[in-house]
């Protein structure tokens, strides 16, 4: 199975485990944007629809894009009582468009999953002239002393290939998205803001977030559920609370040309 498709046997658990976004990302993105009420918002990759409720809760249409036919019933029973929202179930890569219709193309960590050949040629071809690319992604902050170590400890010996920066790393300033949108020909120079905050974590509901991590889906069952015991019981023995501590990175760009 396609990595990114891992996600869909967990729509239930996706959304009530995955973090939201801060609402201020939300201001931001409307008030750069120019957005009001009659624009239409793309969305590429909503999931269960976190990042598509806020827009929604703030009166803007949307049509929201997931291959995950699971997901999309998640969020469509989430977002039922906003008629400005609809769903397509496809990649972007296999949607097949819709010409300059947009005002804003939004991504909640999901933009690193879309195809390289077209992430910013497909996406700019959707954005009316004035339009904007606003790109978001999570990065959780590493653990504090002494989590840090036992966490470390859980991992090099159930899945050493974890070692190193997390996936969402991919969303820092100094990660290979900040660089990629820079060097590319449809977009001009981008406005990168971060919001910090944290999330209080039972033992239950950290592993659950895990378990919603496509790298964590793939690992076999058993190992997996041997380094969630583990890494439940690290928790439970410092008091049975962990406060991860998130930075939410966001790209603004308007289109070129």
């Amino acid at each position: 199975m396609e990595q990114r498709f891992t996600f869909d046997g967990v729509a239930s658990l996706y959304n009530n485990a995955r973090p939201t976004y801060p609402e201020a990302l939300f201001d931001d993105v409307i008030a750069f944007a120019g957005l009001n009420d009659r624009d239409e918002i793309l969305e590429i990759g909503c999931g269960t629809g976190q990042a598509t409720q806020a827009f929604a809760r703030r009166g803007l249409s949307v049509l929201a894009l997931d291959p995950g036919e699971d997901l999309i019933a998640v969020a469509r029973k989430g977002l039922e009582e906003f008629p400005k929202v609809r769903f397509a179930q496809a990649t972007f890569e296999a949607w097949p468009g819709e010409a300059g219709a947009f005002k804003l193309v939004a991504a909640a960590q999901s933009f690193h999953w879309v195809s390289p050949e077209l992430r910013f040629a497909k996406t700019a071809a959707q954005l009316a002239p004035d339009g904007t690319l606003a790109v978001f992604g999570n990065v959780p902050m590493p653990p504090e002393p002494p989590l840090a170590e036992k966490f470390a400890d859980i991992h090099a010996r159930y899945a050493p290939q974890f070692a190193g920066p997390p996936a969402e790393a991919w969303y820092l300033p100094d990660g290979p998205f900040a660089e990629l949108l820079r060097q590319s020909e449809h977009f001009q120079a981008p406005t990168q803001r971060c919001y910090r905050w944290s999330r209080a974590h039972t033992a239950q509901s950290y592993t659950d977030l895990l378990r919603t991590l496509s790298s964590y889906r793939l690992l076999p069952d058993d190992w997996r559920e041997a380094l969630l015991s583990e890494i439940a019981d690290a928790i439970t023995a410092q008091g049975g609370e962990y406060e991860l501590h998130y930075e939410t990175h966001l790209y603004l760009a308007r289109r070129l040309g």
